[in-house]
Protein backbone atom coordinates (compact mmCIF):
# COMPACT_ATOMS: atom_id res chain seq x y z
CA UNK A 1 0.00 0.00 0.00
CA UNK A 2 2.90 2.59 0.97
CA UNK A 3 3.62 4.81 3.82
CA UNK A 4 1.40 7.68 2.28
CA UNK A 5 -2.00 5.40 2.17
CA UNK A 6 -1.35 3.80 5.26
CA UNK A 7 -1.28 7.71 6.91
CA UNK A 8 -4.39 8.09 5.12
CA UNK A 9 -5.76 5.50 6.70
CA UNK A 10 -4.43 6.48 10.07
CA UNK A 11 -6.34 9.68 9.50
CA UNK A 12 -9.39 8.74 8.39
CA UNK A 13 -9.61 6.06 11.82
CA UNK A 14 -8.91 9.10 13.77
CA UNK A 15 -11.58 10.95 12.90
CA UNK A 16 -14.57 8.46 12.53
CA UNK A 17 -13.36 7.91 16.20
CA UNK A 18 -13.50 11.10 17.10
CA UNK A 19 -9.61 11.22 18.23
CA UNK A 20 -7.47 14.58 17.41
CA UNK A 21 -5.62 14.21 13.86
CA UNK A 22 -2.22 13.18 14.62
CA UNK A 23 -2.97 11.20 18.02
CA UNK A 24 -1.92 8.03 16.75
CA UNK A 25 1.59 7.58 16.49
CA UNK A 26 2.83 4.49 13.23
CA UNK A 27 5.11 2.49 14.20
CA UNK A 28 6.92 1.45 10.31
CA UNK A 29 7.84 -2.29 11.22
CA UNK A 30 10.91 -2.42 9.66
CA UNK A 31 12.17 -6.07 10.92
CA UNK A 32 13.74 -8.51 8.29
CA UNK A 33 13.49 -5.36 5.44
CA UNK A 34 15.80 -4.59 3.18
CA UNK A 35 17.85 -1.65 4.17
CA UNK A 36 17.02 0.16 0.67
CA UNK A 37 13.13 -0.08 1.36
CA UNK A 38 14.08 1.28 5.07
CA UNK A 39 15.70 4.15 3.35
CA UNK A 40 13.35 4.19 0.92
CA UNK A 41 10.71 5.85 3.60
CA UNK A 42 13.29 7.30 5.82
CA UNK A 43 13.42 9.34 2.85
CA UNK A 44 9.21 10.33 2.50
CA UNK A 45 10.20 12.12 5.87
CA UNK A 46 8.91 8.85 8.57
CA UNK A 47 10.85 8.26 11.40
CA UNK A 48 9.26 6.36 14.11
CA UNK A 49 10.41 2.73 13.43
CA UNK A 50 9.96 -0.33 15.11
CA UNK A 51 12.45 -3.67 15.07
CA UNK A 52 12.19 -7.01 16.66
CA UNK A 53 15.90 -8.17 17.54
CA UNK A 54 18.59 -5.63 19.53
CA UNK A 55 20.85 -7.58 17.33
CA UNK A 56 19.47 -6.83 13.88
CA UNK A 57 18.88 -3.52 15.15
CA UNK A 58 22.33 -2.89 16.13
CA UNK A 59 23.44 -3.89 12.61
CA UNK A 60 21.22 -1.62 10.39
CA UNK A 61 20.16 2.07 12.85
CA UNK A 62 23.60 3.64 13.60
CA UNK A 63 24.09 4.11 10.04
CA UNK A 64 20.88 5.38 9.41
CA UNK A 65 21.00 7.72 12.20
CA UNK A 66 24.42 8.98 10.30
CA UNK A 67 22.35 10.49 7.49
CA UNK A 68 18.64 11.04 9.28
CA UNK A 69 18.01 12.93 12.20
CA UNK A 70 15.27 12.79 14.88
CA UNK A 71 15.07 9.15 14.21
CA UNK A 72 12.47 7.46 16.98
CA UNK A 73 12.88 3.75 17.32
CA UNK A 74 10.85 1.20 19.19
CA UNK A 75 11.73 -2.53 20.07
CA UNK A 76 8.48 -4.55 19.41
CA UNK A 77 9.95 -7.90 20.06
CA UNK A 78 11.29 -9.89 23.38
CA UNK A 79 14.23 -8.74 24.95
CA UNK A 80 16.20 -10.89 27.06
CA UNK A 81 18.02 -9.27 29.95
CA UNK A 82 21.07 -9.84 28.97
CA UNK A 83 20.45 -7.28 25.85
CA UNK A 84 19.19 -4.95 27.80
CA UNK A 85 21.85 -2.60 28.24
CA UNK A 86 22.47 -2.78 24.19
CA UNK A 87 18.79 -1.95 24.07
CA UNK A 88 19.04 0.92 26.16
CA UNK A 89 21.37 2.28 23.97
CA UNK A 90 19.92 1.82 20.76
CA UNK A 91 16.04 2.40 21.57
CA UNK A 92 13.66 5.55 22.25
CA UNK A 93 10.87 3.24 23.37
CA UNK A 94 10.65 -0.93 24.60
CA UNK A 95 6.81 -2.28 24.33
CA UNK A 96 7.69 -5.75 25.40
CA UNK A 97 8.09 -5.38 29.29
CA UNK A 98 6.62 -9.02 29.63
CA UNK A 99 8.01 -10.15 33.32
CA UNK A 100 9.14 -9.06 36.94
CA UNK A 101 13.04 -9.81 35.71
CA UNK A 102 13.26 -8.03 32.99
CA UNK A 103 11.66 -4.89 34.93
CA UNK A 104 13.77 -5.41 37.61
CA UNK A 105 16.99 -5.42 34.86
CA UNK A 106 16.02 -2.55 33.23
CA UNK A 107 15.12 -0.36 36.82
CA UNK A 108 18.71 -0.98 37.91
CA UNK A 109 20.28 0.01 34.28
CA UNK A 110 18.06 3.07 34.62
CA UNK A 111 19.81 4.18 37.71
CA UNK A 112 23.33 3.22 36.59
CA UNK A 113 22.91 5.28 33.12
CA UNK A 114 20.78 7.74 34.42
CA UNK A 115 17.74 7.55 31.79
CA UNK A 116 15.47 4.90 30.54
CA UNK A 117 13.14 4.28 26.78
CA UNK A 118 9.64 4.79 27.00
CA UNK A 119 8.47 1.49 28.19
CA UNK A 120 5.06 -0.85 27.37
CA UNK A 121 4.12 -3.76 29.32
CA UNK A 122 3.45 -6.47 26.93
CA UNK A 123 -0.01 -8.12 28.05
CA UNK A 124 -1.04 -11.80 26.83
CA UNK A 125 -4.83 -10.54 26.89
CA UNK A 126 -5.32 -14.19 24.56
CA UNK A 127 -3.67 -16.15 27.75
CA UNK A 128 -1.31 -18.25 25.06
CA UNK A 129 0.95 -20.51 26.54
CA UNK A 130 3.44 -19.53 23.46
CA UNK A 131 3.75 -15.85 23.31
CA UNK A 132 5.26 -13.68 26.01
CA UNK A 133 3.13 -11.13 28.14
CA UNK A 134 1.99 -10.70 31.30
CA UNK A 135 -1.55 -12.53 31.91
CA UNK A 136 -4.68 -9.81 32.44
CA UNK A 137 -5.42 -11.43 35.91
CA UNK A 138 -1.72 -10.25 37.13
CA UNK A 139 -1.46 -7.21 34.99
CA UNK A 140 -2.72 -4.70 37.83
CA UNK A 141 -0.10 -5.75 40.39
CA UNK A 142 3.05 -5.74 37.56
CA UNK A 143 2.26 -2.09 36.72
CA UNK A 144 1.59 -0.91 40.33
CA UNK A 145 5.54 -2.98 40.83
CA UNK A 146 6.67 -1.15 37.85
CA UNK A 147 5.86 2.29 38.82
CA UNK A 148 6.84 1.50 42.52
CA UNK A 149 10.48 0.48 40.34
CA UNK A 150 10.02 4.42 39.09
CA UNK A 151 10.27 2.88 35.64
CA UNK A 152 8.42 5.24 33.16
CA UNK A 153 5.31 3.13 32.55
CA UNK A 154 3.87 4.69 29.49
CA UNK A 155 1.34 1.85 28.23
CA UNK A 156 0.66 -1.22 27.63
CA UNK A 157 0.98 -3.89 24.24
CA UNK A 158 -0.86 -6.78 23.00
CA UNK A 159 -0.79 -9.24 20.15
CA UNK A 160 -3.95 -10.71 19.82
CA UNK A 161 -4.65 -14.46 19.10
CA UNK A 162 -4.86 -14.76 15.10
CA UNK A 163 -7.52 -16.63 15.20
CA UNK A 164 -10.38 -14.55 17.49
CA UNK A 165 -11.74 -11.20 16.92
CA UNK A 166 -8.50 -8.60 17.59
CA UNK A 167 -11.38 -6.14 18.85
CA UNK A 168 -12.45 -8.17 21.85
CA UNK A 169 -8.36 -7.87 23.11
CA UNK A 170 -7.81 -4.09 22.10
CA UNK A 171 -11.38 -3.43 24.10
CA UNK A 172 -9.62 -5.73 26.92
CA UNK A 173 -6.16 -3.70 26.61
CA UNK A 174 -7.84 0.02 27.06
CA UNK A 175 -9.96 -1.40 29.88
CA UNK A 176 -6.95 -2.57 32.46
CA UNK A 177 -4.99 0.72 30.89
CA UNK A 178 -7.89 2.90 31.82
CA UNK A 179 -7.98 1.17 35.31
CA UNK A 180 -4.42 1.49 35.81
CA UNK A 181 -4.35 5.49 34.79
CA UNK A 182 -2.43 4.72 31.53
CA UNK A 183 -2.57 6.24 28.32
CA UNK A 184 -0.80 4.64 26.12
CA UNK A 185 -1.57 1.65 23.81
CA UNK A 186 0.55 -0.12 21.68
CA UNK A 187 -1.72 -2.11 19.47
CA UNK A 188 -3.15 -2.89 16.05
CA UNK A 189 -0.96 -4.39 13.22
CA UNK A 190 -1.50 -3.96 9.30
CA UNK A 191 -4.89 -6.04 9.20
CA UNK A 192 -6.80 -4.47 11.92
CA UNK A 193 -4.76 -1.06 13.02
CA UNK A 194 -8.33 0.94 12.07
CA UNK A 195 -10.42 -1.45 14.75
CA UNK A 196 -7.53 -0.35 17.30
CA UNK A 197 -7.51 3.17 16.49
CA UNK A 198 -11.53 2.87 17.27
CA UNK A 199 -10.36 1.49 20.57
CA UNK A 200 -8.03 3.89 21.79
CA UNK A 201 -4.83 2.98 20.23
CA UNK A 202 -2.08 5.61 20.56
CA UNK A 203 0.72 3.60 18.62
CA UNK A 204 -0.56 1.19 15.50
CA UNK A 205 2.78 -1.03 14.43
CA UNK A 206 2.64 -1.76 10.76
CA UNK A 207 4.98 -3.30 8.36
CA UNK A 208 3.94 -5.20 5.35
CA UNK A 209 1.39 -2.87 4.02
CA UNK A 210 4.35 -0.01 4.15
CA UNK A 211 7.07 -2.00 3.08
CA UNK A 212 5.78 -5.00 1.18
CA UNK A 213 6.38 -8.88 2.19
CA UNK A 214 9.69 -9.49 4.34
CA UNK A 215 13.13 -11.02 2.90
CA UNK A 216 13.00 -14.15 5.06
Amino acid sequence: MGLQEIRTRIHKAEDAAGRAPGSVTLVAVSKKQPNDRVEAILEQGHRCFGENRVQEAAGKWPDFRECFQGIDLHLIGPLQTNKARQAFELFQAIHSVDRPKLAKTIARLAQEEGHCPDLFIQVNTGEEEQKAGILPAEADDFIKDCKGMDLPVKGLMCIPPVDEEASLHFALLAKIANRNGLEGLSMGMSGDFEKAIALGATHVRVGSAIFGERAY
